[in-house]
């Protein structure tokens, strides 16, 4: 027999297999001799009541065994010999636009300027050595892009895009722990993707597809306004040589490749300018936002994960907000190129650090920007970084402001312990960033501070600049054939086409392109 029950528990009666079991022979009145297996199906934590409850909807298993997977498998076959789609981009939109391709029976190409997930971490580790960042492997750049090396968390808004629970379960049966298929907020954290990742790549050569690292495409071969291949440029020294690919393709790029944006511009491929976000990195002490979140002074406790937190807000009719909070985690240096600061989050699987970050950004609208044209946002993204680079030292190292300091129009003469590797300097973000993100970012921090008693303290430090919170740059496409408006055979993909806003939506896009470049193919 199996039941489902839908349960509110305290925290320690939801710990663990065993001290489910209790309560549900306690409070439902089960047999414990009975009972074979619980799964959890869905878990959410409930903060709002000083008494935390944990609420959960699980299966119980009484007198047989469970005969259902922890996950629904997707069978890959042999696709050696079929018609080629090539895929240009190696993080969450390419790597399931390429499994999905497998799934329909078409064989991917996927082309990556940047680096495998492992040699790419040596990458990151050089930026603290040497304050300088490789422009083809970092942070944004990479297999498993920007997602790889940032967080996976795997949380989403974007439900009536696609299947969303496929993808979660695509991930799981590539090694990600079957928990996301219950979390309220699922999380498979920065130390555990990497593997995540390799294992994707795995099934997509022993499918038959190919991957092809350090290889960054050059141009589109365009016939008869029909995109039928690329040009690419083998980035290994050693084999330093012009490729091409042929196959309809689909551009997975991710929202930081400005040069493919440059090309796309100056060919005549159809863009526009796409409203984005920008601001800090705001850090906290792990345990005041515990402390905050859990309504006690002692913090999480044992039974409880490190607390999240959601503000939103509008100023001067502009929304300010956090974004992408990383509980438990660090703040990392996220630019791909020269005279760029950048900074994004990350937090490892256990999300045990000693501090919590998120992103709070400003909206930012096309029309907010002076000038013409549909590269003026990306503009704006690299002059704010540019400037962030020159308060920095014109290093890696970062300029930072104290919370209260910044919200007041103060200096900070110290700064708090940080997370951030490279380094951090003091400096008047009050005063140097634009007065349209600035004075927002002051008044949304003094009504965050009202909403949440101990949020707006000078324990927490201002980290700049957050701007690659999705791309400045939409790449036109028909709504139904997901193909470019003007080109047949091009299907511009994920975060960085500007149609998906986090590794969940860009993986979803991607296999809905698949699905599309796999139609365009029959036809």
């Amino acid at each position: 027999m199996i039941k489902e029950f839908q349960l509110r528990v305290l925290p320690q009666q939801a710990v663990n297999e065993s001290a489910l079991k209790d309560y549900l022979v306690h409070e439902q009145g089960l047999d414990s001799r009975d009972i074979t297996h619980v799964r959890v199906l869905k878990r959410s934590i409930d903060a709002r009541q000083r008494t935390i409850f944990v609420n959960l909807k699980v299966r119980v298993f009484i007198n047989e065994q469970p005969t259902d997977d922890d996950y629904q498998p997707t069978f890959y076959p042999d696709v050696s010999g079929k018609p080629s789609v090539i895929v240009v981009g190696a993080g969450p939109g390419g790597l399931f636009a390429a499994l999905r391709l497998i799934e329909l029976g078409f064989r991917p190409i996927v082309v990556e300027r940047g680096k495998n997930v492992h040699d790419r971490k040596k990458d990151l580790a050089l930026i603290t050595k040497t304050q300088q960042v490789d422009g083809e492997s970092n942070y944004c750049f990479g297999e498993g892009g920007a997602g790889a090396y940032s967080d996976g968390k795997l949380y989403t808004r974007s439900k009536k895009r696609g299947n969303i629970e496929k993808i979660l379960n695509v991930f799981c049966q590539h090694g990600a722990s079957t928990n996301i298929l219950a979390d309220a907020h699922p999380h498979i954290g920065t130390d555990r993707l990497p593997r995540v990742i390799e294992n994707m790549r795995n099934t997509i050569v022993k499918s038959g597809g190919e991957v092809h690292f350090q290889t960054r495409m050059t141009r589109l071969i365009i016939e008869r306004n029909t995109v039928v291949g690329i040009e690419a440029e083998s980035l290994i020294t050693s084999r330093s040589s012009l490729l091409s690919f042929s196959g309809p393709v689909i551009l997975a790029t991710g929202h930081s490749a400005r040069d493919v944006y440059r090309y796309l511009h100056g060919n005549g491929i159809e863009l526009e300018a796409k409203g984005l976000a920008v601001g800090v990195r705001l850090e906290h002490p792990s345990q005041l936002i515990d402390q905050i979140q859990y309504h006690n002074k002692q913090g999480r406790g044992k039974y409880l994960p490190a607390a999240e937190y959601s503000f939103v807000t509008q100023v001067e009719g502009r929304g300010v907000y956090s974004f992408c909070m990383c509980p438990g985690g660090f703040v990392i240096p996220a630019a791909t190129g020269p005279q760029q600061i950048v900074v994004n989050g990350m937090s490892p699987a256990s999300r045990g650090t000693a501090w919590s970050n998120s992103g709070m950004v400003v909206e930012i609208r096309p029309e907010d920007i002076e000038g013409d044209g549909p590269l003026k946002m990306m503009e704006y993204q690299e002059q704010l970084e540019r400037d962030c680079w020159q308060q920095g030292n014109m290093q890696q190292t970062a300029p930072a402001q104290r919370m209260a300091d910044f919200v007041n129009g103060r200096l900070s003469y110290d700064l708090p312990r940080s997370s951030y590797a490279p380094g951090l300097i003091s400096s008047p973000l009050h005063f140097w960033l634009p007065q349209s993100v600035g004075h927002r970012l002051q008044e949304g921090f003094r009504k965050f501070g009202k909403m949440s008693h101990g949020f707006l303290t000078n324990e927490a430090c201002l980290i700049a600049v957050e701007t690659r919170t999705s791309s400045p740059v939409r790449i036109l496409r028909d709504h139904e054939t997901l193909q470019h408006v003007r080109l047949q055979g091009l299907f511009p993909c994920g975060e960085g086409a500007g149609y998906a806003g986090g590794i969940v939506s860009a993986g979803v896009d991607g296999e809905r392109c698949a699905e599309m470049a796999a139609t365009y193919l029959k036809s």
